[in-house]
């Protein structure tokens, strides 16, 4: 598989060799939707708190006499069936949305991801993407270059001044290859990868 090698103009300068299994794999679009869904349920925090009908603040008295008045026999109104009432199933701090996915799965999803944007033109590789101070200027500048607008720079290593640089620009997000993750590299319209990233990704998920 031979992936594109841009310069910092954005135009195709050469071509690297890269993994068939990571980059040239077909695209299986169940496991990449169960890869995807897990990941966001897994960052999924159980915040919600409602309240049964023994936790309500309403009067346990009962509304009216059992017969003879034509309505609804009711025991008390924190009912679940009145207004007001409690919940019959409340969720709780302690519910647990978190889905279980094998870790050759997930490779697999990242590896048909990933092959999918080469596919698609999307996934570009660059020989060395480095700043020399951290100014969101200058990434910026380098960025508007590569003719890209939403990218995902993926480097093989946590550079500061890349980091740094890209906090306040909402349309560029930098990760290193292993905090790289599948909602990202779905999200972003283009993917930018540093030629050591390519090689650890063949290490990590080869």
């Amino acid at each position: 598989m031979e992936l594109k090698v841009i310069n910092e103009k954005g135009k195709a300068a050469a071509t690297v060799a890269a993994s068939d299994a990571l980059f040239g794999r077909e695209f299986n679009e169940s496991l990449v939707h169960q890869v995807v869904v897990a990941y966001q349920a897994n960052a999924r925090l159980a915040t919600r708190k409602q309240k049964a009908r023994g936790e309500v603040n309403r009067s346990h008295r009962k509304p009216w006499r059992q017969k003879g008045t034509g309505r609804a026999r009711a025991g008390f109104s924190g009912s679940p069936l009145w207004r007001g009432g409690g919940k019959i199933f409340p969720n709780l701090p302690e519910e647990n949305y978190s889905q279980k996915v094998n870790r050759k799965m997930y490779r697999a999803g990242m590896a048909a991801i990933l092959s999918q944007l080469a596919r698609e033109g999307r996934l570009s590789v660059i020989e060395d993407f480095k700043l020399e101070t951290p100014k969101t200027k200058l990434l910026a500048e380098k960025v508007r270059n590569l003719g890209l607008d939403r990218v995902l720079l993926i480097t093989d290593g946590v550079d500061e001044n890349l980091y740094l640089s890209s906090r306040n620009l909402p349309n560029v997000r930098v990760v290193d290859v292993r905090r790289a993750d599948p909602v990202s590299l779905v999200h972003f319209d283009n993917v930018l990868l540093t030629r050591p990233a390519v090689a650890r990704f063949e290490e990590i998920l080869g």
